[in-house]
């Protein structure tokens, strides 16, 4: 007889928006910026792209592990872990944080940008393509609060000219 696995069912809580079994969480024109992956013998993660304001890919977030590219050590992306977290910071300005609340749960805290220099922003005041600071998730003008996507192959996709498409299958 096979062995009988139960597997968790892939998760990301965004500014209190549910995303259930969508690959990407959020995309940026072609770019993924939030997937979901599966680690070996441990389930599913989060993978995060770090670019620069100029768009040099410097590192990859997964789980809470963050990989410097080539072009993240020429930078000097300096990566430390202070007691329960992942921090990532490029001339003493932290790019990323993570914090391990418990074995299947990570906050994190990031300035993004995307390849072509557009932010994201989880955590700074300044106008961005998406905001997940407080209680509901702020995209493009669109509050979401609440809501749960489930099923799609991107959760949310926002794109350069300003168009959103929220759960979708392209």
């Amino acid at each position: 007889m096979d062995k009988l696995v139960f597997q968790k069912i892939p998760a990301v809580d965004l500014g209190s928006n549910l995303f259930i079994n969508c690959p990407t969480i959020l995309q940026f024109d072609d770019d993924p910026l939030i997937e979901i992956v599966r680690l070996q013998n441990i389930g599913f993660s989060t993978s995060i792209p770090i670019y620069h304001q100029d768009g040099t890919y410097l590192a990859r977030v997964v789980g809470s592990q963050i990989y410097a590219t080539g072009e993240g050590k020429k930078a000097k992306v300096q990566l430390s872990h202070p007691q329960g977290k992942t921090v990532c910071k490029i001339e003493n300005q932290i790019l990323f944080e993570i914090t391990r609340k418990d074995a299947s749960a990570l906050k994190t805290i990031a300035e993004l940008y995307t390849p072509s220099g557009h932010f994201v922003k989880y955590s700074n005041p300044y106008p961005s393509i998406i905001d997940a600071t407080g209680q509901a998730l702020k995209i493009h003008g669109v509050t979401m609060l609440g809501n749960t996507i489930s099923d799609f192959k991107i959760g949310i996709w926002a794109k350069s000219d300003g168009s959103l498409s929220i759960g979708c299958n392209p």
